[in-house]
């Protein structure tokens, strides 16, 4: 490997020259020297840092375990966290029970990612000493002797169920605290550790439980281990496949709901076509018609239609400032999620700990430009003005609610001293993330978007002066338009959801990102055609008022989303408690929220293409 000055070198030679190659394009986009200033100094430090990320990975690389061992090399167990089986989130450290820790001291290597701290991964040596392919005898390597506080303890989480987790080469074990017959309380004294190895690799990893000791005031407790070396004819590669449970995600009710799902797509498509060649063709037949007949004739006609708001339709929407931030924040939770699922589905990323969330932060913060870009391009097309506080929006909009969101949460996990608690070093390195690199990208996006697509270009000119809304029936009205818009995009996912809830409320790995690839597109095609459909209707109707209409419309999806996690609380857990219960649902907002403003944004595209699309192909006096 190379030095790490030679690196240093190189992210200084290429954004040296990277910059040189985009400043006289950038200054002749802008003609302020105020915010070309600003560009060239946050496009240079944004650079630097992501090109030293990058090259990260190349400078860790030698120090990283490769998961290849010599004969006699140190193995480590690691214990992470111990809680209620079934609050999955509520969990505390593993020796915040009173276990003891083994004789070994010394480590040679321990890391700790983002989402590993994000995630409440809390990682702290058993001190057993094991070595690669070396047995160990029934060794004692501790003994406690108890007082009143650890019989309570103890007692306390035997009767609640309480089990840990532990990692042996990034593979994970599980085991139970203990249990208890009537009034006895016991726990497990020796913990069994079979380990399977192909080559130079550890490939499988299992763990019994055995010697029960009686949890009494005064007894003396001994923990044990030992360590059976078997190999085994599991491939590297293969070796997370026993966590993986197919015949849950694989089941024949999964293979039915993506059948469902994709006759409704063609059920809604064949729909979408009959309303755009049958109706729209009927429509266009009676202007023209219209268009001949002289002003008295016209007059006296029947005089109604989504022609006759050709001059209000593409009025401005109302509170553009909120609205675009919407549309370009959706854009850039489209992207990510694109992305990821993508990404999941090819680099297995559920192989190791906090990775999916990792990557999903860099790649939200990598997508910034996609943000800045639609929501600048958009706000200016609307005769934006304060462009500067909508870039700042649009970047903080998303953050700034799971930030809050999560703010809320991490203050329970204090007051329950549970390991769920964000340590203040990864909520620096968030902040620095959303200040050093969203922002940032943001501005820079809006700045291109302004400058290259933020021109207003309606096939109608707009009259200066709104026009009425005439009344329609109920069903006509936005209310009821945007609380059934959402039925049917949440009807093509919502089993889905139940195998994605199930995976990360329950002990379930969630592994078939193919099965996520095709309901995301799914869900693209029915939000679309539901939208246009009851967009044209809303038109008919003679109400110009579509863009919030489009966009709360599909975002209602995230209601049914919600009521739907209700349902799957109390139906399908035994979640109890503070902790866990205010987890589950400001996590649930969180990502409710976040697919109303994907799907609203969906929704608002289609609808701004159709729009276009009929008023550009009609002829206006």
């Amino acid at each position: 490997f190379r030095s790490k000055q030679w690196y240093q070198r190189r992210v200084a030679i290429t954004a040296g020259d990277l910059l040189n190659e985009i400043y006289p394009s950038v200054s002749s986009l802008s003609q302020s020297p105020y915010l070309f200033c600003t560009f060239k100094v946050t496009f240079s430090m944004v650079l630097h840092i992501i090109l030293a990320v990058s090259f990260l990975p190349f400078l860790a690389r030698g120090d990283e375990h490769d998961h290849k061992y010599k004969d006699s090399e140190e193995v480590v167990l690691w214990m992470n966290t111990v809680g209620p089986y079934n609050n999955q989130q509520e969990t505390y450290k593993y020796f915040s029970l009173p276990f003891c820790r083994g004789t070994k001291q010394g480590i040679s290597h321990y890391h700790e990612t983002l989402g590993e701290n994000l995630l409440g991964v809390e990682l702290e040596f058993s001190g057993l000493d094991i070595k690669f392919k070396e047995n160990v005898q029934s060794t004692t390597y501790c003994s406690k002797d108890l007082i009143t506080k650890d019989c309570d303890l103890f007692k306390y989480a035997i009767k609640n169920h309480y089990w840990y987790q532990m990692y042996i080469d990034d593979l994970p074990l599980w085991a139970t605290v203990g249990e208890n017959t009537d009034d006895d309380f016991f726990v497990w004294s020796h913990r069994k550790l079979e380990i399977g190895y192909n080559g130079n690799r550890i490939v499988d990893v299992k763990v019994t439980n055995e010697k029960r000791a009686k949890i009494e005031k005064n007894a003396r407790i001994d923990f044990s281990y030992e360590v059976i070396w078997t190999e085994s004819k599991i491939k590297f590669d293969d070796r997370y496949d026993k966590y993986l449970d197919a015949s849950f995600f694989k089941h024949k009710i999964h293979w039915f709901s993506i059948f469902n799902s994709f006759m409704m797509v063609l059920f809604l498509v064949g729909l979408v076509a009959m309303i755009l060649m049958r109706t729209l063709r009927k429509d266009y037949q009676r202007y023209s018609k219209d268009a001949d007949l002289d002003d008295i004739e016209r007059d006296l006609g029947d005089d109604y239609g989504w022609k006759q708001i050709h001059g209000d339709v593409f009025r401005p929407s109302a509170q553009p400032l909120i609205f675009c931030s919407l549309i370009g924040t959706g854009c850039q939770l489209a992207t990510t999620a694109i992305i990821l699922i993508l990404m999941a589905a090819s680099e297995n990323l559920w192989t190791e700990r906090g990775s999916i969330l990792s990557t999903t932060i860099f790649i939200y913060a990598g997508t910034a430009p996609v943000n800045g870009y639609v929501s600048g391009a958009l706000y200016s097309q609307q005769a934006g003005k304060r462009w500067i506080r909508q870039s700042l929006i649009s970047a903080s909009l998303f953050p700034g609610i799971v930030c809050s969101n999560s703010f809320f949460i991490n203050f329970i996990a204090i007051s329950y001293h549970s390991a769920k608690a964000i340590p203040f070093t990864s909520m620096i390195a968030i902040a620095a993330i959303c200040l050093f690199i969203v922002l940032p990208l943001t501005l820079v996006g809006s700045v291109f978007g302004r400058n290259i697509s933020g021109t207003p270009n309606p096939p109608c000119r707009v009259n200066p002066v709104p026009r009425q809304i005439p009344e329609k029936k109920w069903f006509m009205e936005r209310s009821f338009i945007i609380l059934a818009g959402g039925l049917l995009p949440f009807g093509s996912v919502f089993i889905e959801m139940y195998f994605v809830f199930t995976s990360f409320w329950a002990y379930k790995i969630y592994y078939v990102y193919g099965f996520t690839l095709l309901v995301y597109l799914i869900l693209i095609i029915v939000t679309f055609c539901i939208t246009i459909v009851a967009i044209y209707f809303l038109l008919n109707s003679e109400d110009y008022r579509w863009q919030w209409t489009s966009f709360l419309s599909a975002a209602s999806t995230g209601i049914y989303i919600y009521l739907y996690a209700v349902y799957y609380f109390i139906f399908k857990t035994k979640m109890y408690g503070l902790f866990q219960t205010s987890f589950y649902f400001a996590n649930m907002a969180i990502f409710s929220i976040a697919f109303a403003i994907m799907t609203g944004t969906f929704g608002y595209l289609a609808c701004r293409i159709f729009i276009y699309k009929i008023y550009s192909t009609v002829k206006i006096d």
